[in-house]
């Protein structure tokens, strides 16, 4: 019981939310339900993931997300929007602000698990056995897995959670060329369709935040990207 993963519900419709969170309880989870972004917010619990509602009466859960980037203790944790808005543009939107993927309402309980649990994979693969603590470490970057922090020297850097995972991936492949697709598929899951465009967004911020330090992240003309001389 003390490894269930904790699974927040963000959801103001009670049905709805009531269902996810039988669902996500007896396919051993630990589900909690919040009626609002504030209550979310309030809530002393540190969830290992959340599943997050996009429409709200009382708020654009969009804005609940981009609250949580950009915030220090929930910056790293990895969200699921669930919306009936299915259109590409808001999928992208809500992927590029900092959601890890997005399911559409009307949804199977099956395939909210299955995505659930993918994410949650994804977010502990790469983990470097090497060192006790799960740190990764190149030149004056260092990453810890376990607490998810960033530092440049001595200098904590502030990363969105695609942007830790890009820097985290990268690392894993020190002096390796890694393609665009790939890195896509590593950070981004198989389902996800904005492009190797976003791939350089992200990689443009991830240099702009490690200051003198980005200089490290090279660009392979035509391929894609790595971290090395």
């Amino acid at each position: 019981m003390l490894n269930m993963k904790k699974v927040a519900v963000v959801e103001d419709d009670t049905s709805i939310r009531e269902l996810i969170i039988y669902a996500l309880n007896v396919n051993g989870f630990k589900a909690e339900g919040f009626e609002t972004g504030r209550a979310f917010f309030d809530s002393a619990e540190m969830p290992s993931l959340v599943l997050l509602d996009i429409m709200f009466s009382e708020t654009d859960g969009l804005s609940i997300l981009k609250k949580m980037r950009e915030s220090e203790k929930y910056g790293a944790t990895p969200v699921i929007i669930l919306s009936a808005k299915a259109s590409e543009f808001d999928k992208v939107k809500g992927l590029n602000i900092g959601a890890v993927d997005y399911v559409t309402k009307p949804f199977g309980v099956r395939e909210l698990i299955s995505r659930i649990n993918a994410v949650l994979r994804r977010n502990g693969v790469g983990k470097n056995e090497d060192m006790d603590d799960g740190t990764l470490v190149y030149k004056n970057i260092s990453l810890n897995k376990e607490r998810r922090t960033v530092f440049v020297g001595e200098e904590k850097v502030i990363l969105t959670y695609k942007e830790y995972e890009l820097l985290s991936y990268l690392i894993l492949n020190i002096e390796k060329g890694v393609r665009r697709d790939k890195i896509v598929k590593a950070v981004w899951g198989y389902g996800f369709d904005g492009g190797s465009r976003t791939v350089d967004m992200h990689i443009k911020t991830l240099r702009q935040k490690l200051g003198a330090a980005g200089r490290h992240i090279k660009t392979i003309r035509n391929v894609g990207y790595k971290i090395g001389e």
